[in-house]
């Protein structure tokens, strides 16, 4: 059990640093003409929101998504 616990948290974890790092990519090129002019707040709130949602995602799909060793 506690090995399946430690792949989980191992998979999710990185799902959601992945999430989030994209959804902070997105979102800091949409509108922003220089990095003076990116709303550094609305990033990381959006950005946060996504990985929040990946992590609930990968509660419900962690036994379908095969995981390497």
């Amino acid at each position: 059990m506690m090995d399946k616990l430690k792949k989980f948290h191992a998979y999710a974890t990185e799902r959601a640093i992945k999430t989030f790092a994209q959804t902070a990519l997105a979102t800091i090129s949409i509108g922003a003409s220089g990095i003076l002019e990116v709303d550094w707040l609305n990033v990381l709130s959006v950005s946060s929101l996504a990985l929040v949602m990946s992590l609930l995602t990968s509660v419900l799909q962690y036994d379908r998504v095969p995981v390497s060793e």
